[in-house]
């Protein structure tokens, strides 16, 4: 299945009523979406990042009331799971998508990489694009522009915090027209990857 672009219904998931009800929704609207994005980029993620990479999308196995606020996919080298390793993410909120190379708080060994990060500060901030987002919680609909991120004080707060958490990577406005052109997107997705693969490259070695 070739991805053809996202939908405003795709959005208006999360406007849904209901965990029964907008789980539904997530799983016939957007998944989908999520292993067509993951097919066209298969090969050359593997390629860029030098390590086979595996499919994780979201369940949202662990609620049993309030529907999510978000849902996403995730690339990872581990097959089993993502949540404890360094990871790409391509996923949604009710008003973006958002593309990240995630470093979340269940990952052990974040203190190292964050020490690693900071000990060559200038080199890592200037191989981030100006233009691109960084956040420090996965949980939260938050980011901001790197030119306007004081990004040390962020690699700070994640390495020292145990909840400290850091992501990287790029968000679309749900009116930006490259959303809804699927050849566009793909392209996109597949940019930022390569941009942040020597980032993601050098903190597996700091677990190895």
């Amino acid at each position: 299945m070739t991805f053809k672009g996202f939908q405003q219904e795709d959005f208006e998931t999360f406007s849904i009523e209901g965990l029964d009800e907008r789980m539904e929704a997530i799983q016939q609207r957007i998944q989908p979406k999520f292993q067509s994005i993951y097919n066209e980029i298969a090969d050359e993620l593997d390629e860029t990042t030098g390590i086979p990479m595996h499919l994780h999308i979201a369940r949202h196995a662990r609620r049993t009331v309030n529907p999510p606020a978000d849902t996403w996919s995730a690339y990872c080298h581990n097959k089993r799971g993502y949540k404890k390793h360094p990871h790409f993410q391509v996923g949604l909120w009710h008003d973006n998508v958002f593309v990240w190379l995630a470093y979340i708080y269940e990952l052990p060994g974040k203190q190292l990489i964050g020490e690693k990060f900071l000990e060559d500060i200038d080199h890592w901030k200037n191989s981030i694009p100006k233009h691109y987002h960084i956040s420090k919680d996965h949980m939260q609909n938050e980011a901001i522009l790197v030119k306007d991120a004081d990004v040390e004080a962020i690699l700070q707060r994640f390495t020292t915090i145990k909840k400290g958490e850091l992501l990287i990577g790029k968000r679309f406005d749900k009116t930006d027209e490259i959303l809804y052109d699927g050849e566009r997107f793909i392209s996109e997705v597949k940019e930022i990857i390569k941009t942040l693969a020597p980032i993601y490259r050098s903190s597996l070695e700091v677990r190895n």
